[in-house]
This record gives C-alpha cells, structure tokens and sequence, in this order.
C-alpha cells in the first residue's frame, strides 16, 4: 500500500486536558469525511485551546505561539488542572478499519518538552515521527488562524511566497534559480572587483617612494595591464635599498660608550686638571721641568754621540763626559724634589689618554652627512683638545649627544629592519592580491557569460512552471474571492510568484471598477477585505489534489469582515465543506446565521467554559440537509 503520509486522513476527535484554557478532559468528536463544523463560543471558551491543541498535537509547536512573548508561551499549561497535561488526536485514514490515535503529553515546564507517541489501529505504538508527516504538514498545513490570515498578505513578503512553492512542489525550482543567481551574483562581483579597487591601489602607489611602486603605478595605468610584469614586481619583496639595509644592520648592532664611563673620564679630567694646577710654579714643578730638560738632552746625547755643540744655544763643546756626569747627578738631586709634580702631570696625561681613547674614529660604513655621521665627526674632533677642562667639556656635552643620537639611531634602524622594505612589503602584497583578483576576474568573465545565459534560461522556464501550476490555485483563489466580496467592485485579477532571494514574493493583482492596481492590493483593502483576501489565498490550498489532509482547521477566520462578506464566507466554507473536512472556530454568531439564513449544511457546536476551565459541549445542531450532529463529549 501507499505509505502513511500519503494517504487521506480526516479527523475524528480531538481530546484535551490541562493545556491552555482546558483543564479537565474534554473532546470534541466528528463524523470523519467532508462535512462542515462550526464550533462557536464566546472569547475565552476554550474554543482556540481545540485548534491549538490539534496543532501542537500533530507538529509540536504553533504558529501563533512563535510570534508571542516568551512569558506568554510558558503559559501554556492550565492553571486549574495540576494533573497530567495531554492532547490526543484521533484520525481516520484512507483503507484503515480503525483510528489512528496520536498523543502529546508534558512532563516539564517547557512547551518543548513533550513527549508524543502513534498507536495505529492494530495498537502497535511508534514514536511520532514514525508518520513521516513533516515534509506535508508544513506543504499543506491543515491549520489556519486569523493570525496566520493576516501575515498572509500583510506579513513577510516571502512567507506567502514560500509557501506557495512548496504547495506547488516548486521548491527544488525555486532553489535552483536561486544557486543559478547567486553563482552569478558571486562571478559578476569577481569580475569588477579589481576595476573597483584599481584607483586606489593607483594612488597608494603614486604616493610611496620606492622606485618598484612607481614602476608598478605606470604599469596599471598602461592601455594594456601586464599582469605578468606586476607580479614579478610584487614578488620582489626585498629592501628598497641594499646598502642602506646594510648600513642599518650595523647600526641596530653599534656600541656607544656608557653614560658611567663618560662620567668617570671627566671627572678624571677634571681631577687631573685641578691637581696640574696646584703644581703650577712650584719648586717642585720647576724641578720637573728641568729633570725632563735633562732627560731629553741626554736622550738627544744618545742618540747622537759625536755631536758635543748645544743643539739650543750653540756653545761649542757645551756636551762631553764631564757634562753628561754632571747632569746625571743633577737629576738624581732634583728627581726627589720634582716627585710631587711629575705625579701630577703623569695623571693628566693617562687622563687625556682615556678621552682621546673614547674618541674613537667615525666608522667608514656610516654616512657623514647622517645626524650621527655629523655629530661623531664634530665628537672625533675633540681628540685636538690638549686643556683638560677644555677637553671634560668637550666630553660632557658633545659625548651626551653623542650617546643619545646613537641610541635613537639604532632604534630607528631596528624599527626598519622589521620592514626592511620600508613600507614596500605591504603595498606589495596588495599588489599580489590584485594581479590575482584580476587574473580570476577574466576567468570569472569568461564563466558568467554562458552561466547568464543559463539563468535567463532557468528563469523563462521557472516563471512558465510557475504560472502553469499557480493558475489552479489562482482561478479557485479568484472564485472563493469572488463569492466573499459580494457587492464590491475590487476584482482579484491574479496572482503572481515573482523575483527571487531576498525580492521573492506574492503579487496580488487587484482591479476597482475595472481599474487595474498591480500588486497594490495593500493600499486598497479594508481590514475585513485583507481577510476575505487572505482566505481566497490560503483556503485552495486545502482542495490541492496531493493534500493528504482532507481536514482543515480554522480559527476565527471572521473577525473584520462586515456582514456581507460573512455570508460570502458561509457559501465558500459550505461548497470547501462538500470535499472536505472544515472545522471552524469562531466567537462571531453571523457565521452560524448566515448558515442558517442561508440553509446551508453545517454542524454547529455552541461550547461554554465555567471559571475553573470546564469546557463542555452547550448545543449541538445541524443546518441545511439532513443528517445527525457529530458527537461532543464533555
């Protein structure tokens, strides 16, 4: 046989207890086949809590609830019955003996926390999605509520249309022009991108000072791009200049005297200084002098033997073994006296030592005409400098700045070493990126052309399918509205699926007194006409042949309409009612009258509910042809 979600199902009861405004059981009962009910009952009778209930019974959620605050939905249990909170639902499928029962009970506190379960009629139970309804329960929903009337038309402008082409088994259609479009969205973006971006990678370019940049620049501004060419240039991420990334690595490695060694050296200085000074014009100093004077004259006697005339004054004979003796033993007697100065002028000289050897000589590698190449040559300059004092200042200042110019010196160049390119290695990388954006836009190109062609293609088919399966629906859709709005002269000319994505949606074409108003039925229609329209869409769908359901429910589908379009929607629900199972809930007592007036076959059921949520069956009734009226068990 055919599968469980295939066959026609109609219902038989609907039974229900703790769950919304029911509190101890309750159920309503119906002859399972077309037929119309109308179950009529003031607000708050419990009447809403039957259509809820059969929904949440048979998908586990309700569409009314969704578009509901959360503290509103977590007050779906029944305040008056503390007891086990079910729903269960008897439906009678095609060449089945018996009922199938499904049941839906609550444990938790959530609504999602349900638990549900299927007994066919041979009493074998199976979980619920054991029906595998899921796919038809959200094609052709056998459940209408007023809210759902109003989204219809009014709501989200591809809700409509979504659910139409599921109806219409257009889905998979809908899905692929939709790939199609979006593929071709996707390869037309990919081929303009690099135009879009091209000014200004241009101007980044233009604005950088190294030479690939320039190069680069003319390149893209050329009649004809070389891609070739730019990629090599955006390959060479190597630094702008080799010299001077030589001259960096030296000086991210360059030593520069300590602040404490500057400090002990002119302090030495000035030691040396202060203490030559008190020598000054000593005997002690003057003895000095003269040891030193005799020391250089026998050095010069040493070196030049043969020579006896004074090299000074020229006395002939002045130098011979008598003199050499007498200076000898000249500087033996002063050399104690000259001690204390020859001292002084000894630590001096190691002082002037120590600052000429800090003075080291400017490294060949590094540029003279550089701020440190400027401040070392001006700091080497001061090895000239014999004063001490003179020299401790010239240490002092110029070795401070030295210091510091140095220091700054070797940051920048550890700065530049992380990018040795200068700059260069980031617009080289975009520039990368964009040779590759622009070699995948000319094969985009190429691809989008033939993929155009195959979605205008797709298109002119899908709109073709479109309308040949909406045309059904549409023509009952104008019938039923035809019926509903009675004496006004707005005529429902059609109704159409157009665009696609994000801009899909239903437009309904609407005509006044024969003048035509495409897809503007919005800016035209009461509140009770938004209605009647709304039906007109949404109740064909019931009579679609493949419908598995041969039930529908509906809930206060009156509210708005005047009382023309009442008795309008008592003649449409009376012929749906003749092939299928209608079940109607309302508070307004004109659809039963109209029912009535108009003699009409209908079932109706007048509910109550007390203050403690008993909900019960008042009156039962039938209209128009012959027949007994449905059972209804308190």
């Amino acid at each position: 046989g055919a599968p469980a979600h295939a066959r026609r199902s109609f219902l038989r009861r609907i039974e229900v207890q703790g769950f919304r405004g029911i509190g101890r059981p309750s159920a309503l009962e119906f002859a399972p086949g077309p037929g119309l009910t109308v179950i009529v009952g003031r607000n708050g009778s419990g009447k809403s809590s039957f259509a809820e209930a059969a929904e949440a019974a048979l998908t586990g959620r309700n569409l009314r609830w969704d578009a509901m605050p959360a503290d509103w939905r977590d007050g779906w249990r029944n305040l008056h019955f503390d007891e086990r909170t079910e729903i269960t639902v008897e439906l009678q499928l095609a060449a089945e003996s018996g009922p199938t029962r499904v049941t839906r009970s609550w444990t938790g506190e959530s609504v999602r926390s349900a638990r549900g379960e299927v007994v066919s009629p041979d009493g074998t139970t199976a979980p619920l999605r054991s029906l595998g309804w899921d796919p038809e329960l959200a094609r052709y929903r056998p459940f209408l509520s007023y809210d759902e009337l109003g989204r219809a038309v009014t709501g989200r402008a591809a809700q409509l249309y979504d659910t139409l082409t599921a109806l219409l088994g257009l889905t998979d259609l809908t899905e692929a022009e939709r790939r199609l479009a979006k593929a071709c969205d996707r390869l037309a973006k990919q081929r303009d991108r690099p135009g879009h971006e091209h000014g200004h990678l241009v101007g980044r370019l233009r604005a950088s000072g190294d030479r690939r940049a320039a190069r680069a620049a003319d390149l893209l501004e050329a009649e004809h791009i070389d891609l070739d060419r730019l990629a090599s240039i955006a390959d060479d991420d190597g630094p702008a200049d080799r010299q001077q990334h030589l001259v960096l690595r030296r000086l991210r490695r360059l030593s520069v005297p300590e602040r404490g060694l500057l400090t002990d050296v002119v302090n030495e200085l000035r030691g040396a200084a202060m203490e030559l000074a008190m020598a000054a014009g000593t005997k002690g100093d003057r003895a000095r002098g003269i040891v030193e004077l005799l020391n250089r004259a026998l050095e010069h006697r040493e070196r030049h033997p043969s020579e006896t005339d004074c090299p000074t004054c020229g006395t002939a004979s002045a130098f011979g073994s008598d003199w050499e003796r007498r200076a000898r033993a000249e500087i033996k007697a002063l050399e104690s006296v000259a001690a204390s100065a020859a001292t002084a002028y000894e630590r001096a000289d190691n002082a002037r030592d120590q600052a000429r050897f800090l003075m080291a000589p400017m490294p060949s590698w590094l540029p003279p005409d550089s701020e440190l190449g400027r401040v070392w040559a001006e700091w080497e300059a001061g090895v000239e400098i014999a004063d001490l004092t003179q020299l401790a200042e010239h240490i002092e200042t110029v070795g401070r700045r030295l210091r510091s110019t140095a220091i700054a010196a070797r940051k920048a160049a550890g700065e530049k070493l992380d990018d040795p390119t200068d700059g260069w290695a980031e617009l080289a990388e975009q520039l990368g990126a964009w040779v590759r954006d622009a070699r995948a836009a000319s094969t985009a190109g190429e691809t989008l052309r033939p993929a155009e062609r195959a979605l205008e293609w797709l298109a002119g088919i899908a709109r073709e399918i479109r309308a040949e399966r909406l045309r059904p629906l549409a023509s009952h859709a104008e019938q039923v509205w035809h019926r509903l709005r009675q004496e006004r002269r707005i005529d429902l000319e059609a109704l159409r699926l157009v665009g696609r994505g994000a801009r899909r949606r239903v437009a309904v074409d609407v005509a006044v007194d024969g003048t035509e108003n495409d897809g503007n039925a919005p800016g035209l229609l009461s509140q009770g006409e938004f209605q009647a329209l709304a039906l007109s869409i949404c109740l064909p769908r019931t009579m679609v042949p493949d419908n598995p359901f041969g039930f529908l429910l509906l809930d206060d589908p009156v509210q708005a309409m005047d009382t023309e379009t009442v008795e309008g929607l008592a003649a449409v629900l009376a012929e749906v009612g003749r092939h299928r199972q209608l079940i109607v809930f309302t508070h307004d007592t004109r659809l039963p009258d109209a029912l009535h007036r108009l003699g009409l076959p209908a079932d109706i059921r007048r509910i109550q509910r007390d203050a403690t949520s008993n909900v019960w069956v008042a009156e039962s009734g039938r209209t128009g042809g012959a027949g007994t009226p449905a059972e209804a068990a308190p």
